[in-house]
């Protein structure tokens, strides 16, 4: 489907070989349509982490195939693969890896000046302006609170305009009205600006903002839920964890 930012198609992947390998994604076959916002939920173990790799390009499948916007990645080569992540793809983790010593304004702008391009004045002060942080662009993080932290990884991850932006645990370090705030923000660059999301999360309160859910057991995909409340998400993974191994 062309309407699919990223396509997975029967992605497994191992870890160590012979007797004592791990399988950590067992033929996993999953599209993620543009414009949409995913949380991909499972038990500790589930192969969560490791989908969001994959399909990010961060770890090559053993076997399968994930594509980006129609750009198939297993004959990439490591440069096409850094250019790839680097242009088409933004990034935002639970520890906010802002460099201390930059400002808000300095921390945005360093993912293309790493790239050798000269970052436009305007553009990084209307991603922070879509971050709500205008006026904290001269602040360094010890400067700001968790949360404007977080918007400021935010901002630094949009500001290549990627096609997809990958969350892994955005909200884990933040208290509940903090993780709300940026969790709204995520909300909102999906309705209001067709941002494609997909974030891995352990948390149903989290997960109940994406129009979809999909459960991963094993290193399987277990079904998935649509638009739905934090309460069915809760149920649904308690079910999930009480399933013995």
């Amino acid at each position: 489907m062309t309407d699919d930012a990223i396509k997975l198609r029967s992605v497994s992947r191992q870890y160590g070989s012979g007797g004592g390998a791990v399988t950590a994604l067992d033929q996993v076959s999953l599209g993620f349509p543009k414009g949409t916002f995913t949380a991909v939920m499972g038990p500790s173990g589930s192969g969560k982490s490791t989908l969001l790799q994959c399909a990010a390009g961060l770890d090559r499948p053993t076997s399968g195939s994930v594509t980006v916007g129609g750009t198939e990645l297993t004959g990439l080569s490591e440069t096409k693969l850094t250019l790839l992540r680097r242009d088409r793809i933004g990034f935002v983790f639970q520890a906010f890896n802002l460099l201390p010593s930059l400002t808000a304004e300095q921390n945005v702008a360093l993912p293309l000046r790493l790239a050798g391009r000269r970052p436009s004045r305007a553009r990084v002060r209307e991603v922070l302006h879509q971050v709500g942080l205008d006026e904290r662009a001269g602040h360094r993080p010890s400067e700001m609170s968790g949360g404007q932290q977080q918007r400021v990884a935010l901002a630094r991850a949009l500001i290549t305009r990627p096609e997809v932006l990958f969350g892994d645990e955005p909200t884990g370090a933040l208290d509940s009205q903090t993780s709300r705030e940026v969790l709204a923000l995520l909300r909102g660059m999906v309705d209001q600006e067709e941002q494609t999301i997909i974030m891995v999360t352990h948390d149903p309160v989290a997960a109940a903002y994406a129009d979809r859910v999909v459960f991963l057991v094993d290193g399987r995909v277990n079904g998935e839920l649509i638009e739905a409340s934090a309460e069915e998400i809760a149920a649904r993974m308690t079910k999930l964890e009480a399933v013995p191994c």
